[in-house]
């Protein structure tokens, strides 16, 4: 394998682990918006600052991740991405800041209207945050991301039906995911009328992910032709893979087979990306492709040394931080917050 393929399966692998952790972290807050009022939707918000309170930072390290190595690995590729998509980068930016910020303070806050004005805060950004991310996904997509520095128009680049479409499959599969978690989470905790709502939304709105997703071929090939081509050849094992597993999950949801729809939930979000990125392979940017942007190989396989050493400490850590929270009696669940 070589130093630029090795790059690119690094970007693929801390694409999925930001989309499967802190992808569900954003769908919680989808669902902490619609839990209802602070007596009707105290148990659930409980549940949400309980299951995401350890790891919501923790998961933004997949982002950083992913962006350094961009940046490292394909400069030229990463300075036509930053300058033409400034303006969704600036608003994810944003909207994680605004999103952690709201979460700590309402923790923080006594009074019902602060823990209310934070919540919306939290909630709203929650939402609108992997609607921009899935937007950016389909300006890459959609070829309109051209190399140079903002060749590209900074407004029609990510707002356009492919990206409107990737952003809202996002939003939904985001979703899908924070009810699927939360509904094992709450099982757990023997929350068992939590953990029927959360398995109730969660198949409501994987429904709507598959409609979703079945619309997507429509407004490809009317917008990016060539992708979904590509999304039809290359990378139809993978979307074959992710529309299998998306039945199963909803299947296995409707079962109350709460520990297996897990996986195959991660694995339908997984196929997408992975889908995607070989469905765009070579190329990163229209007439770029990896090796024509790729830095010094003296700087990759330097790069991937650093990882490997960096591996090392880091999974342990953060698979150590998860087993212990799993771990944790259901008692530290404190009684439901008013919000």
């Amino acid at each position: 394998m070589s130093a630029v393929v090795a790059f690119l399966a690094l970007l693929g692998i801390g694409l999925t682990a930001y989309a499967l952790l802190a992808g569900a972290d954003f769908g919680a807050g989808l669902w902490d918006l619609l839990a209802g009022g602070a007596d009707r939707g105290a148990a659930v918000r409980a549940r949400i600052e309980h299951s995401i309170g350890p790891v919501w930072e923790a998961n933004h390290v997949w982002l950083i991740f992913v962006i350094t190595l961009f940046w490292t690995g394909f400069p030229p590729a990463f300075a036509a991405f930053a300058s033409t998509l400034y303006i969704p980068l600036t608003l994810v930016a944003f909207g994680v800041i605004a999103r952690g910020a709201a979460f700590a303070f309402r923790k923080a806050s006594t009074e019902l209207w602060q823990q209310r004005l934070f919540g919306a805060a939290f909630a709203v950004s929650s939402v609108v945050t992997p609607f921009f991310l899935g937007a950016i996904a389909g300006a890459l997509a959609s070829g309109r991301v051209p190399p140079g520095i903002a060749h590209g128009d900074l407004v029609t680049s990510w707002w356009n039906p492919t990206s409107v479409l990737a952003g809202v499959l996002a939003l939904v599969a985001m979703a899908y995911l924070a009810a699927v978690y939360l509904t094992r989470d709450a099982q757990r905790a023997g929350e068992e009328t939590v953990a029927e709502h959360f398995r109730r939304r969660g198949l409501i709105i994987g429904v709507v992910a598959g409609a979703v997703a079945l619309a997507g071929p429509l407004v490809l090939r009317a917008d990016a032709p060539e992708f979904a081509a590509a999304l039809t050849g290359d990378g139809f094992p993978e979307m074959l893979v992710s529309a299998v597993s998306g039945v199963a999950s909803l299947v296995l949801l409707w079962r109350r087979r709460y520990v297996a729809v897990r996986i195959t939930a991660a694995l339908a979000v997984t196929a997408v990306i992975w889908g995607w990125g070989i469905a765009q392979y070579p190329e990163l940017l229209p007439g770029l492709t990896a090796q024509q942007a790729a830095a010094d190989p003296t700087v990759l396989r330097t790069t991937l040394w650093v990882f490997a050493v960096g591996a090392v400490l880091l999974i342990p850590s953060m698979w150590w931080l998860f087993a212990l929270f799993q771990r944790e009696p259901a008692t530290a669940a404190s009684g439901p917050r008013r919000a």
